[in-house]
């Protein structure tokens, strides 16, 4: 019988910069009340210049490894979600793994934007699953916020920058992961892009001056899929798993929009206390924003042994994806892991008394 992928360790990092909207309404023209009642934010952390998504991962990592109570030297897999990896190559998920002492792990990086975590999770499981590796880490993370121009208000007041991670390991134990559902339509590709920095437009001084190295949105449009594939992906994963909406304990979705969350809440018939929120603190942290989610979620008792657990993103390209996971962890476990009040429980520093953060550079 194959093994079953379980979740045993779990782990977050935000950076301690906040970036509130008051603070973005000295920057661009925009006002609290705007961005709260078009997208359910109030503020998002900013990395400051000395981090990197390695260093961002790797403080993830570091709690979902303590809280699984795993030596990192034995982990077989480093999987890191990522649009915005520290270069071009190589890999992100090579320094992630040096970085904790995986010594013997393989690493890749993955790219579906948004719906980069559940990629990975579906991924790592079946490495699990075909019984080639038995202990897999999987992270979320971006720095967005070294992508955005800072004076367009469709889209600097969306992102923020930030770190989840899960520990899959094998186990003849039940539950688990029990089924995913990933999407892809490449009609859509527009929708959300950097534009330049690749084959198509190569990185030069025009690019540059174009701001062509910086996320451009069709907001309408991203809206108006996201709300509908969100809920196929939803209902598909669990029609594989066997379930019903009804059989869920918890609902995380990709935290991109209170607005799109609500709505499927509506499509589905999903109870508001059934579902974590947390956009209002972080924005959308892109693959972040799942594993963030869900470890707060399980920070706060929201996730209990036994429960179903229903996980659902949807990302650029178009992407989405949803996973069905028969939760078996203990969450008391968290409170073992060292740096947790550091990771959780960090000194706010508000952005809006620094200098504001400058547009990326090019690449």
């Amino acid at each position: 019988m194959a093994p079953n992928a379980l979740i045993t360790g779990w782990g977050m990092y935000a950076p301690s910069r906040i970036l509130t909207n008051d603070d973005l309404s000295r920057m661009v023209d925009t006002s609290d009340e705007w961005i709260v009642s078009r997208t359910g934010i109030r503020e998002r952390r900013v990395a400051a210049d000395g981090e990197t998504t390695t260093s961002l991962s790797v403080n993830a990592a570091r709690d979902a490894l303590a809280v699984a109570g795993l030596d990192p030297a034995e982990l077989d897999l480093v999987i890191v979600a990522t649009c915005s990896p520290d270069y071009p190559l190589p890999a992100t998920s090579v320094t992630v793994a040096t970085a904790l002492g995986a010594t013997r792990a393989a690493g890749f990086d993955l790219q579906a934007a948004c719906s980069g975590f559940l990629y990975g999770l579906a991924t790592g499981a079946s490495f699990i699953g075909s019984g080639m590796y038995r202990n897999v880490l999987v992270i979320g993370v971006e720095i967005l916020s070294r992508f955005l121009d800072w004076t367009d208000r469709n889209t600097c007041v969306l992102f923020g920058d930030g770190a989840g991670a899960v520990l899959l390991q094998a186990s003849d134990q039940p539950g688990g992961l029990l089924g995913f559902d990933l999407f892809s339509d490449g009609t859509g590709y527009e929708g959300i892009i950097v534009p330049a920095g690749g084959t198509v437009e190569p990185a030069s001084a025009s690019t540059s001056a174009e701001g062509k190295h910086f996320i451009h949105m069709l907001g309408r449009e991203v809206y108006k899929y996201a709300t509908r594939q969100l809920a196929e992906s939803a209902v598909a994963a669990l029609r594989k798993s066997g379930l019903t909406v009804d059989d869920v304990d918890q609902f995380v979705f990709h935290q991109a929009n209170l607005r799109i969350i609500e709505h499927v809440q509506r499509q589905l018939g999903i109870p508001e206390q059934k579902t974590y929120i947390n956009i209002e603190r972080y924005g959308n942290t892109s693959a972040a924003s799942v594993p963030m989610a869900l470890a707060e979620a399980v920070a706060a008792g929201r996730i209990q042994p036994g429960d179903n657990l229903l996980m659902v993103a949807f990302g650029a390209g178009y992407t989405a994806g949803a996973a069905v996971v028969e939760w078996t962890a203990d969450p008391q476990r968290a409170f073992l892991a060292p740096g947790e009040q550091t990771r959780l429980g960090q000194p706010q520093q508000q952005l809006g008394e620094q200098a504001a953060p400058e547009p990326a550079a090019v690449g």
